[in-house]
């Protein structure tokens, strides 16, 4: 092997570090989705605590704790789905764990996990508001949102904000389920050439 500037070692050119250097594919492709995994679970958890925020008010209240500003917000009591979808939180240390432990299994889980508490609640509130942000695009301009049947926050539809937060946690929950299968093929791929070796 050869130095820059260095003594050579007898027999070689110097270009050997060429086959020395190599990654198998399922290594990098391993370790860039695993990266991509966790960003896509980060933002997850930012979507988690804009939701808190949310229940805040519904949870004050159930612990019969009165804050006056929160209160004011007059934040409209919550649907079961909301709660459902906050357990998909618990979802991410389960994917994080199998990343972290190259664990197939528990890769499996998190990806069924993340369907049935993060996908599926989001499912139930697109179709839930699809109705009222139908309503709300669909009306003319200088009609009199008022005098609709269009359920309005804070002078915005509640409807179209859900539909903003569905949005953002279909491209999350989706991109962690591609990423998560995408690391579920690596690591069989990698035992499937430790078998053939």
């Amino acid at each position: 092997m050869a130095s820059r500037g260095g003594p050579m070692v007898i027999g070689t050119d110097g270009a050997d570090f060429e086959h020395r250097q190599r990654v198998a594919a399922h290594y990098q492709i391993s370790a860039i989705n695993k990266s991509r995994l966790k960003y896509c679970i980060f933002f997850h958890y930012l979507l988690f605590f804009a939701m808190l925020a949310k229940l805040s008010a519904d949870i004050l209240d159930r612990l019969d704790i009165f804050i006056l500003e929160i209160e004011e917000l007059a934040v409209p009591q919550p649907l079961w789905w909301e709660y459902i979808w906050c357990l998909s939180i618990f979802m991410s240390f389960v994917g994080l764990s199998a990343a972290k432990g190259n664990r197939v299994k528990d890769m499996h889980k998190f990806m069924i996990g993340l369907v049935l508490f993060g996908v599926a609640p989001m499912l139930y509130c697109f179709i839930y508001y699809f109705r009222d942000v139908l309503d709300y695009m669909t009306l003319e301009e200088g009609a009199d949102v008022e005098s609709t049947d269009i359920f309005m926050w804070q002078g915005l539809p509640y409807g179209l904000l859900w539909y903003a937060f569905v949005m953002i946690g279909f491209q999350v929950h989706g991109f962690s389920l591609y990423f998560a299968w995408n690391l579920i093929t690596a690591w069989r791929s990698r035992t499937m050439s430790k078998k053939s070796q």
